[in-house]
C-alpha cells in the first residue's frame, strides 16, 4: 500500500502546475508506483489471485492513459515515458 507522504511526493514531482492531481502524467506516475509495489507483493505471495486481478486492471488503466497521451500530445508522452523508464 502506498503511503500518503509517498503519494504526495509523486504528485508533486509530476504535477504540471500547482494543485494538479488529475493530469495524465500524475495519474500515470501514481499508477506506476502502485504497480511496482503490487508486483513486489506478488513475488512473495504467488497465489494471491485477487491482487493479481487488481494489478492487471491498473496496468490496463495506465495503458489507456498512455495511449491517450500519445495520441494527443506526443512530446508529453515521450517525457513521461523517459522519466518513468517504462519503455524503450
Amino acid at each position: 500500500m502506498i503511503t500518503k507522504e509517498k503519494k504526495q511526493g509523486v504528485i508533486h514531482d509530476f504535477a504540471t502546475h500547482d494543485g494538479d492531481t488529475g493530469s495524465p502524467e500524475v495519474q500515470i506516475a501514481v499508477l506506476t508506483n502502485r504497480i511496482t509495489e503490487l508486483t513486489e507483493h506478488l513475488k512473495i505471495h504467488k497465489k494471491d489471485y485477487a491482487s493479481r486481478r487488481g494489478l492487471l486492471k491498473m496496468v490496463g488503466r495506465r495503458s489507456s492513459l498512455l495511449k491517450y497521451l500519445s495520441q494527443n500530445d506526443r512530446s508529453r508522452y515521450s517525457a513521461i515515458i523517459s522519466r518513468l523508464g517504462l519503455r524503450k
